[in-house]
């Protein structure tokens, strides 16, 4: 059986280790000895930096916050302010309108006035200015004598002025109203809540008066022209409203 034919082997080049394999060198490069930061230190680097600027956002968020609340709280206490003051006005305009002694006086001078005063007005703007000056008298706790009994002694007159139709210069109309304004005035002065604002409160209640008296006014000219026995009876029977207060 013949041999197989063997090739002589060549010496290789000195070279064929570096045309077969790539060249590593063992040496360490400029990589390796590198003292930059590595990725990971980069990363964290990058986060606490973001946290530091939200930060410095959420104090600087707060701050303006402060800021705000702060030139806000004047608003607050003149909101309150003006709710108090509110609630004062309305206790005023409720004086006159939940006594019915103060409401048949004053809607009843408003009557008398259109039925029988060429000069309808002066009555009842002289009741309104005396009405200040009582309440006045009345806040002031300066002593006024036969109060109510002379608030139902109003009642009594005007219910007759109203159901006989009495016609007196405008003069005499204005001074009898104003008699009886100060007595009125000063019940509501008196009667005013201790927590209550004066100014709000008399507002209130001398807006409640105006109202009565035009209330009243606007009856008595439609009962000048339409009847003659409605402002009869409607009149006695404030006279005799009146009448029991004095006996009560």
């Amino acid at each position: 059986m013949p041999l197989p034919h063997v090739v002589p082997a060549r010496a290789c080049p000195a070279n064929t280790a570096s045309v077969l394999a790539p060249e590593y060198s063992l040496e360490p490069g400029p990589a390796a000895i590198s003292v930059g930061p590595s990725r990971r230190q980069v990363a964290a680097s990058s986060v606490r930096a973001r946290h530091a600027a939200a930060v410095a956002s959420m104090t600087g968020l707060a701050g303006l916050l402060n800021a705000l609340a702060a030139q806000a709280h004047p608003g607050h206490e003149s909101t309150a302010a003006a709710a108090g003051a509110a609630a004062n006005a309305v206790q005023g305009l409720l004086h006159p309108l939940t006594g019915a002694d103060h409401l048949c006086a004053m809607v009843a001078l408003g009557v008398w006035s259109a039925l029988t005063c060429r000069r309808f007005w002066a009555p009842p703007l002289a009741f309104l200015a005396v009405l200040l000056l009582g309440a006045l008298l009345g806040l002031a706790r300066l002593p006024l004598p036969a109060v109510e009994p002379m608030i139902a002694v109003s009642l009594l007159v005007l219910g007759l002025l109203v159901a006989l139709r009495t016609r007196l210069p405008a003069i005499w109309g204005a001074a009898i109203a104003a008699v009886f304004a100060v007595f009125h005035g000063h019940a509501h002065g008196h009667e005013m809540p201790a927590a209550a604002s004066a100014l709000p409160y008399i507002a209130g209640f001398l807006a409640a008066t105006l109202a009565l008296h035009c209330a009243g006014m606007a009856a008595g000219a439609v009962m000048r022209r339409t009847s003659v026995w409605l402002p009869r009876v409607a009149g006695a029977a404030v006279a005799a409203y009146g009448a029991s207060l004095l006996a009560a």
